[in-house]
């Protein structure tokens, strides 16, 4: 059975696996067209929790994840995961890792994301492992998250790492393949160079609604 990745918008992707359409991070710009199994949401804000794409492609057996404030925005049921928590849902394991900024703040002391607002998740189905990172700096728990076969990681700068330090992180994560998102509209090639010049990585560019196969 293959793995399928789609980058749909933003920091918005589906995987195809196993026979389960999983959707992450879905935004306005996204354009889901199948029906989901599985939704995951990192944080609250709008271009990663948008209640009228997730509830478009929301079945009555659909099982969606994402910390417990996004519940008054979505509706029905959600089961929310903290950095560490890890459950399994019809032989697709989740595990929630921690996700914050470091250094980038929208006022003195105040973060864009502090700890404790989202989270990133390891999404494992038929046995490939794929980061998702959230909203987030390069921080240190990133060196302990174990096997990684994709990383996807933000590179737009202002709310997250820029490309220089997106492709730090990379090189620590040290996953066979890695995808810049969150992009802002500047572009991955600089996180390419840099990662593919310093590790065995391939990065992988993808245009929007555009595939990727894990091998």
């Amino acid at each position: 059975m293959t793995v399928t990745i789609k980058w749909l918008a933003h920091a918005s992707f589906q995987i195809k696996a196993n026979k389960k359409i999983i959707y992450i991070d879905l935004e306005k710009g996204a354009t889901p067209k199948e029906l989901a199994d599985l939704i995951l949401s990192t944080h609250t804000h709008y271009d990663h929790c948008d209640p009228e794409k997730i509830n478009g492609v929301r079945g009555d057996n659909t099982v969606v994840i994402a910390p417990a404030d996004c519940h008054d925005k979505i509706g029905g049921t959600i089961h929310s995961l903290k950095p560490g928590e890890e459950k399994e849902f019809d032989n697709v394991h989740i595990r929630a890792v921690e996700a914050y900024n470091l250094k980038r703040f929208r006022s003195p002391g105040q973060p864009f994301h502090p700890k404790g607002l989202g989270v990133g998740y390891i999404i494992t189905v038929e046995g490939k492992s794929i980061y998702h990172a959230g909203d987030t700096d390069f921080i240190p728990e990133m060196k302990e998250l174990g096997p990684i076969d994709v990383a996807l990681l933000p590179a737009g700068d202002t709310y997250t790492m820029d490309n220089d330090e997106a492709a730090d992180a990379a090189l620590a994560i040290k996953p066979k393949f890695a995808i810049a998102m969150h992009l802002w509209d500047k572009g991955a090639s600089k996180f390419k160079e840099k990662v593919e010049a310093n590790s065995r990585i391939r990065v992988v560019i993808l245009e929007k609604d555009g595939e990727f196969i894990v091998d």
